[in-house]
C-alpha cells in the first residue's frame, strides 16, 4: 500500500495578518459602533488621535485621523464615556487589531454641550468671569462699536432702538458671519481690528462700547459665541462689551466674558442709551428739585447774613469805642518820640556829603583829564604819519607787502609800493645800488 504524500502549506506573518484583517472586517462590515471608556489618549503632532477604548474586562484600540476629529467640539481626554462609529480593522505592520474612528459622541450629552462646559470650567479656572475684571459701561456714550452680521436682524433691531431713543450717535459697524465655519474668525478679528482702530483716535473720537452679538437661533446657530477664541478676544478688549446673542434662555461663553450681558440685541441698544424723553424728564425733575433746593439754601444764607451783619455791627462799635481811646494815647506817645528832627539832620548830613563828594569827583576828572592829553601828545610825536610827512617814505616789496629795509634784497623788475605821507606809489626796480 503506498502513501499519498500531503503537501503542507506554510503562511508567513502578513498573509496570516492579512487573512485575520479580512475575517474582521467580514465579520463586521463596514460600520460599526463601540461604546467604551476612554484612555491613554495621544494627540499625535500629525493631528491624528490615538487612544483606547475599555470596559470592565477588555481594551480595543483606537485611532481617529486628523480629518475626522477636526470638526469635533469637546475636548476628548481620560475617562470620557463615549460611543464611537467606525471600521474594525487591523494594523499589518503590528498585527493588531483596532476600530478606525470616523464619528465620536459623549454618551448621555450632547457634543456642544459637553465641549461648552468643559471650555467653561477651563476659562473659569482662568478667571475670565471674575466680576471684579469688568468695565462699567459708559453713560450716553457718543461713539459704538457693533460687531454683527449686516444682513440679520440684530443690526436692523439695534438701529431702531438707537434712532428712536437717541438720534446723533455714531455708530461704527463691523459686518462679519455670525454662523457657520468662518464666523468665529471674523468675529474675534472685528473686535481685535475695532480695539486696534481705537487706539489710533484722538480721545474724544473713541469707541467708548461695543455690541458683539446675533439674533437667536439653535445652540448649533449660536455656537461662534462659545468658540474659545471670541471668547479671549472679549476678555482682552480695551473697549468694554455688551454681548447680546439673542437667545434669553441660554447664556453663552461670550455672556460670561463680557462686561455686560443683554438678552438681544435691542436690550443692549436699550442699556447703552435711555429715552431722550426720559432723559428729559430727569432733567425736568432735577432742574426743579435743584431750584427748590437753591431758593431754600438761599433764604437759610439770607437769614444767616442778616443775623451776621447785625453782629457784626455791634462789633464794630465797641470796637470802634476801644481803639479811639487807644488811638490818643498812642498818638500822644508818637508826638515825643518824633523823628522828625533827627531825620532832617540826618538829611543836612547826606545833602553836605553829596557836594563834598562832588567836589572831589570834579577835581579827579580834572586830573584825568591832564594826564590823558599829556599821553595824546606823546602818541602824536611818535606816530608814522608825522615821519611820513616831513618827507619821509616806506617801502613795500609786493606782492608779498613785506617792508624793505635792505635794498641789497630787490632785484631789478621787481614791483614795489611806496607810502608816502598822502597816497601810495607803485613802481618797478630798474636798478639796485
Amino acid at each position: 500500500m503506498s502513501k499519498v504524500a500531503v503537501a503542507r502549506h506554510i503562511y508567513t506573518v502578513t498573509e496570516i495578518t492579512q487573512n485575520i484583517k479580512n475575517l474582521l472586517q467580514n465579520a463586521f462590515g463596514e460600520n460599526v459602533w463601540v461604546e467604551g471608556e476612554v484612555s491613554n489618549v495621544n494627540h499625535h503632532s500629525s493631528g491624528h488621535l490615538y487612544f483606547s477604548l475599555k470596559d470592565s474586562t477588555s481594551v480595543l484600540a483606537a485611532a481617529m485621523f486628523a480629518w475626522a476629529n477636526k470638526d469635533v467640539k469637546f475636548k476628548i481626554e481620560d475617562g470620557l464615556k463615549v460611543i464611537c462609529f467606525g471600521r474594525i480593522d487591523c494594523y499589518i505592520r503590528r498585527s493588531q487589531y483596532q476600530i478606525i474612528v470616523e464619528r465620536i459622541e459623549p454618551k448621555g450629552i450632547g457634543s456642544l454641550q459637553l465641549a461648552l462646559e468643559q471650555l467653561k470650567v477651563k476659562l473659569e479656572k482662568e478667571g475670565l468671569f471674575k466680576p471684579e475684571r469688568k468695565k462699567s459701561i459708559p453713560y450716553l456714550p457718543s461713539r459704538i462699536g457693533v460687531v454683527t452680521s449686516l444682513s440679520g436682524a440684530a443690526i436692523r433691531d439695534i438701529l431702531k432702538v438707537l434712532d428712536r431713543r437717541f438720534r446723533g450717535v455714531h455708530i461704527i459697524i463691523h459686518p462679519v458671519q455670525v454662523q457657520g465655519d468662518r464666523a468665529k474668525e471674523e468675529i474675534a478679528g472685528a473686535i481685535n481690528e475695532l480695539n486696534a482702530f481705537n487706539e489710533s483716535l484722538s480721545p474724544n473720537e473713541k469707541i467708548e462700547v461695543m455690541i458683539v452679538g446675533r439674533g437667536g437661533g439653535s445652540i448649533e446657530d449660536l455656537w461662534a459665541f462659545n468658540e474659545e477664541i471670541v471668547t479671549r478676544a472679549i476678555y482682552r478688549s480695551e473697549i468694554p462689551v455688551i454681548s447680546a446673542v439673542g437667545h434669553e434662555r441660554d447664556w453663552t461663553i461670550a455672556d460670561l466674558v463680557a462686561d455686560v450681558r443683554a438678552a438681544t440685541p435691542s436690550v443692549a441698544a436699550e442699556l447703552i442709551i435711555p429715552k431722550r424723553d426720559d432723559l428729559k424728564e430727569q432733567v425736568r425733575g432735577l432742574a426743579g428739585d435743584l431750584k427748590t433746593d437753591f431758593q431754600a439754601i438761599l433764604s437759610h444764607l439770607q437769614d444767616s447774613l442778616e443775623d451776621c451783619f447785625y453782629r457784626l455791627n455791634l462789633s464794630m462799635q465797641n470796637v470802634l469805642r476801644i481803639n479811639i481811646s487807644e488811638w490818643e494815647s498812642a498818638r500822644k506817645k508818637l508826638g515825643l518820640l518824633s523823628p522828625i528832627a533827627a531825620i532832617q539832620q540826618a538829611m543836612a548830613r547826606v545833602a553836605d556829603l553829596t557836594k563834598q563828594f562832588r567836589i572831589l569827583l570834579e577835581h579827579l576828572l580834572e586830573l584825568r583829564q591832564a594826564d590823558f592829553n599829556k599821553a595824546a601828545e606823546k602818541l602824536t610825536s611818535l606816530s608814522p604819519l608825522n615821519i611820513l610827512a616831513r618827507g619821509y617814505s616806506i617801502t613795500f616789496k609786493m606782492p608779498q607787502g613785506a617792508v624793505v629795509k635792505d635794498a641789497h634784497l630787490l632785484e631789478a623788475g621787481d614791483m614795489i609800493k611806496s607810502r608816502v605821507y598822502r597816497g601810495e606809489i607803485l613802481s618797478q626796480v630798474t636798478e639796485v645800488e
